[in-house]
């Protein structure tokens, strides 16, 4: 539901924006995520391959989630939510990048949720489907909600990644993401990652591989895609605790984000090239857009706030915002909880567009924790929030 505030005075209108703000914390911190979409009807339920399918969310006009009816809503929500924030990565309500949104939308991109492996659904989806948008399932046993992405509880974001990596960037920016052997960035940093290129999968991979899937039935380009994911979701510090590391030891290696840039140099440079718009943000299967700006609704020639940059980010990242006039404006970066942490600008400030930095510290000095945190911005007649990552 977007929040329209036209009417109100300035001083209500920072009443609610205030109350706005502490509410969206309070979903934050406890209980259910906050997930800006409608669970609806199967659309396709004439489709034999869609015909088991009884709850559907379309994300963002460009990717769909369906599910049998034994799944919980709650779940099918957090595979939307994922979605949205890897294809919304600011979370503004628009896809990043118009060519990926086209590209899933042309083949009609989707992730299917099955009651389990094998379920009568599933076999007649494959059995009937012969659509170019499914590239990954997703099952009722391996998404959870309350942990993100994490390796052994939640497969949700590695899925979707696949789709959105099989279905769209290796279609629109082939020289960077083709999965076939020495066609494109992807394939030469693999093989660099492998010690060697291996078409078949070899009986062992040299000492100085950081990457060895062991998975024999999965092909050169099966692999490409799996060496994508992993690329990716170690740069957004998913899998960063010590005992995923250990989990996934006898797969993938460089585990944080500060091994994976040690490492695996060619990577890391062609998912942060900003040519490629791929998400950096980890999901946390919170996706409301509207909560992250209500005010640029209303006055949109007047405050913005930007998205930071780095983010995440260690040590240090830069927040730009715009000032349409002169006057008394505060900047804070708030923990989980919705304590205040750090004041980075209060006071009388000039007009214009200006950048503010925070190095991850609190008002005393005192280095913060990995974690979620936001910023706002508030004035007499503004507030505006955005969520940041510190990494360690």
């Amino acid at each position: 539901m977007l929040v329209r505030l036209r009417n109100l005075s300035s001083k209500n209108m920072v009443k609610c924006s205030v109350i706005y703000f502490l509410l969206f914390l309070i979903q934050v911190i406890h209980a259910q995520n906050t997930v800006c979409f409608d669970i609806e009807a199967n659309p396709n339920v004439g489709s034999t391959a869609f015909s088991d399918f009884t709850k559907y969310v379309r994300v963002l006009d460009c990717f769909s989630v369906y599910a049998e009816s034994s799944i919980p809503d709650a779940k099918v929500l957090h595979a939307a939510a994922v979605a949205a924030e890897l294809l919304d990565n600011d979370e503004n309500g628009e896809v990043d990048d118009p060519e990926l949104k086209a590209e899933l939308a042309a083949n009609g991109a989707l992730i299917p949720i099955f009651a389990y492996d094998g379920s009568p659904a599933m076999n007649n989806f494959f059995d009937h489907y012969n659509g170019d948008g499914a590239a990954a399932v997703l099952w009722h046993n391996e998404i959870d909600p309350n942990n993100p992405g994490y390796w052994g509880s939640d497969a949700t974001v590695e899925e979707v990644v696949h789709v959105i990596n099989a279905i769209g960037h290796t279609n629109i920016y082939p020289l960077a993401f083709a999965v076939e052997p020495n066609s494109s960035l992807l394939t030469t940093a693999m093989d660099v990652a492998r010690g060697g290129q291996f078409i078949q999968h070899p009986n062992n991979y040299p000492q100085e591989a950081w990457y060895h899937y062991d998975d024999y039935t999965c092909d050169y380009e099966c692999m490409a895609i799996e060496y994508l994911y992993w690329c990716i979701v170690t740069n957004m510090g998913i899998l960063a605790d010590a005992a995923t590391c250990t989990g996934i030891a006898d797969e993938w290696e460089p585990c944080t984000p500060a091994l994976f840039e040690q490492t695996d140099t060619l990577m890391y440079a062609l998912i942060t090239d900003n040519t490629y718009l791929i998400p950096q943000l980890a999901p946390d299967g919170n996706y409301c857009s509207v909560s992250i700006n209500i005010a640029n609704e209303i006055y949109p020639n007047g405050f913005q706030l930007h998205a930071a940059y780095p983010n995440p980010f260690n040590p240090v990242t830069a927040i730009s915002y715009e000032a349409p006039i002169g006057g008394q404006f505060t900047i804070g970066i708030f923990d989980i909880t919705g304590k205040l942490v750090k004041t980075l600008i209060t006071g009388e400030q000039s007009s214009g567009q200006g950048i503010v930095q925070w190095n991850g510290q609190n008002s005393t000095g005192i280095p913060l924790p990995s974690g979620v945190y936001f910023y706002r911005l508030s004035s007499t007649d503004f507030t505006a929030t955005r969520k940041i990552v510190l990494l360690k």
